[in-house]
């Protein structure tokens, strides 16, 4: 039965996925009476995008489903429901409001476009409800930095040099529990894969990425990466690994969802440091988490020009759209072995290296010479741990349309003499029936 209470919050999840350090659930916890939670598995996710390829496709819908299952369950335990639903959010977050009489929306703030589409269609549709938007994403606050968004450096050295040593990475966010009174019925239920429009699948056995989703996952996995194996310690020397879970730190997926949060990996860094040891390989954790800071105030500043042709220096290349190269670059089928074998292996798993990623994107950029974001849009597709900021930062970098002044190309050939010098990455997916 309904309850009738004055103050009710409504919290709409979307790539914040989690309990722990989640500023939204912070905000929306404070002064209300009851606090109730919603997630849309939008359908447009799961359709075609304009270059043909599914916006979503097996990988990551898979791990959504398992990280939304487990943020139900940790909502749970401070007594809070999520409501799931399998529909638009403008067509069920009204109804939601109405019903429980909700009187403000908390989320976290997106600016990419299709975010902020869907949103505005939401906010259409309601009255006399405020909306509260916090910036969730980030390492370093944006409240925090030593410039406007708007001057942010454009390479990212003077970037990370303006940050690291001049400002402080705030403290976690605790969440508090609910009496068990805040609890509503709750009949909604988890889309399957089936329900989504994909047959259930098995982790490929020689995946780089054997994990799960959720916050749950990835909380064991950090425990695991630092404390357990203490793994951490190599991380600078094995990071261009290439086969095996433990070359890098596999946090890319759940931090793309929200299922942890880039200051739960700082402070659990320097908890390593203070407990065991530092090194260069603990302070490189940390420098890739402000490449991925770097990206999304890239994004913020240059807006929905990450997504043109042309990119943020407004370079005008003579790019094609050979549908016989795509396909074959897609399907591993390249004359570039190393190539191929990255390729079959995001085919297989939605997971590829990052040395990986940079070779096969500049091999479609720069060598074939198509249009990269055509290569941004399949990585989205399949990537399990796609970022918005991350992957179109990353292409147009590659591509010489970013943050790259120097423009460069990868030798893939060189690379793969250095990166897989006994081959065993290539025989791995190439020549299966070899391992």
């Amino acid at each position: 039965m309904q309850k009738t209470k004055n103050n009710i919050n409504l919290i709409w999840f979307r790539n914040d996925l989690r309990t722990i350090d989640n500023a939204v659930l912070f905000e929306a916890q404070k002064n209300c009476d009851q606090l109730i939670g919603v997630y849309c598995f939008d359908p447009r996710q799961f359709s075609n995008n304009k270059f043909g390829f599914k916006k979503t496709e097996k990988f990551r819908a898979k791990f959504l489903i398992e990280s939304v299952t487990d943020l139900r369950y940790q909502l749970e335990t401070l007594n809070i429901d999520l409501l799931v639903f399998h529909q638009k959010p403008e067509d069920v977050i009204q109804q939601v409001c109405k019903t429980y009489n909700v009187s403000n929306i908390f989320l976290q703030l997106e600016w990419t476009q299709e975010e902020v589409d869907v949103e505005n269609a939401v906010k259409s549709q309601l009255q006399n409800i405020s909306w509260h938007s916090t910036y969730n994403q980030f390492l370093y606050h944006h409240e925090d930095i030593n410039f406007d968004i708007s001057k942010t450096p454009q390479v990212f050295t003077v970037f990370r040099k303006r940050l690291e040593k001049y400002v402080d990475i705030r403290p976690e966010l605790n969440i508090s529990k609910f009496s068990e009174g805040n609890r509503i019925e709750n009949n909604t239920k988890i889309p399957s894969l089936e329900i989504l429009g994909f047959e259930d699948f098995e982790i490929h056995p020689h995946s780089a990425f054997p994990f799960k989703g959720g916050e749950t996952n990835a909380i064991n996995r950090l425990e695991d990466y630092f404390f357990n194996t203490k793994k951490l310690g190599f991380y600078k020397k094995t990071r261009n690994g290439l086969v095996g879970k433990d070359y890098s730190s596999k946090f890319s997926p759940w931090l793309a969802n929200g299922s942890i949060s880039a200051r739960t990996i700082y402070w659990q860094v320097k908890h390593f440091e203070k407990e065991y040891f530092k090194n260069q390989s603990t302070y490189w954790l940390i420098f890739e988490l402000i490449w991925r800071d770097y990206f999304k105030y890239i994004s913020l500043k240059h807006g929905n020009q990450i997504f043109k042709q042309e990119g943020i220096l407004k370079k005008g290349y003579e790019w094609k759209t050979d549908e016989d190269k795509i396909d074959n670059w897609i399907h591993g089928e390249t004359h570039s072995d190393f190539v191929n074998a990255n390729m079959v292996e995001l085919k297989e798993t939605g997971w590829m290296s990052n040395r990986g990623r940079q070779n096969v994107a500049s091999y479609f950029a720069k060598e074939l010479e198509l249009d990269w974001r055509l290569g941004a849009a399949y990585f989205e597709s399949l990537l399990i741990d796609y970022d918005v900021h991350s992957n179109y930062g990353n292409w147009m970098y590659v591509a010489g349309v970013g943050n790259d002044p120097r423009d460069r190309k990868f030798n893939v050939q060189l690379q793969a003499e250095r990166y897989d010098t006994n081959r065993k990455f290539r025989k791995l997916w190439l020549q299966p029936s070899l391992f």
